[in-house]
């Protein structure tokens, strides 16, 4: 069985990973997840832990939230890492800014998700049509719902129900091919 290894950030990353990836996944492709304490954490360890993962058919994801940074140099910073770690087509992903800019993009998911009627209405604003350009989306969501988003148990419940075809978050829209153009060269079987 092929299957594709995440290195995410942190424990939200995941919890929302774990509610989006059945729609995607087919079943011949197990998801892995390599999941660390905050993006310093990840940068620390990731040389190791891809060098060392070495299950036959397993290709590489690293997600990475943006925060304030340069989100050029921070991919380039990560594909030197895979590089040393002899893991060159490991597919890097930015969250621009954070994860939540994904959730700000969705607010229909996140109204099914956090069970918040009404929500989805906010969707036509300024902010909520390009969230990428939202300097803290973590905290604007907090806001939004009224402190019912809490980054792991929101993640969870918002995760099932995002769009896979939503563009108003670029960096969710680059996410999205790229996981698809990594699903479809497991699903055909390239190791």
């Amino acid at each position: 069985m092929n299957e594709i290894v995440f290195l995410l950030e942190e424990a939200s990353a995941k919890a929302m990973l774990e509610g989006l990836l059945p729609r995607l996944l087919p079943e011949n492709i197990n998801p892995r997840y390599i999941v660390f304490e905050g993006k310093q954490d990840l940068e620390k360890q990731m040389v190791r832990r891809l060098r060392y993962y070495n299950v036959p058919g397993a290709h590489f994801l690293v997600l990475r939230d943006q925060d304030a940074a340069d989100c050029y140099l921070i991919k380039k910073q990560l594909i030197g890492k895979c590089q040393e770690a002899r893991k060159s087509g490991t597919l890097i992903r930015i969250a621009c800014h954070e994860l939540e800019s994904w959730y700000l993009a969705d607010l229909a998911a996140v109204q099914s998700g956090l069970e918040i009627d009404g929500l989805s209405a906010w969707q036509g604003r300024r902010k909520y049509r390009a969230p990428d350009d939202c300097a803290n989306p973590a905290e604007e969501l907090v806001k939004l719902t009224k402190h019912r988003y809490q980054k792991v148990g929101g993640s969870r419940a918002i995760g099932p129900y995002l769009d896979i075809d939503n563009t108003r978050s670029r960096s969710f829209a680059v996410f999205i091919a790229g996981l698809k153009k990594l699903i479809s060269t497991q699903a055909g079987g390239d190791n």
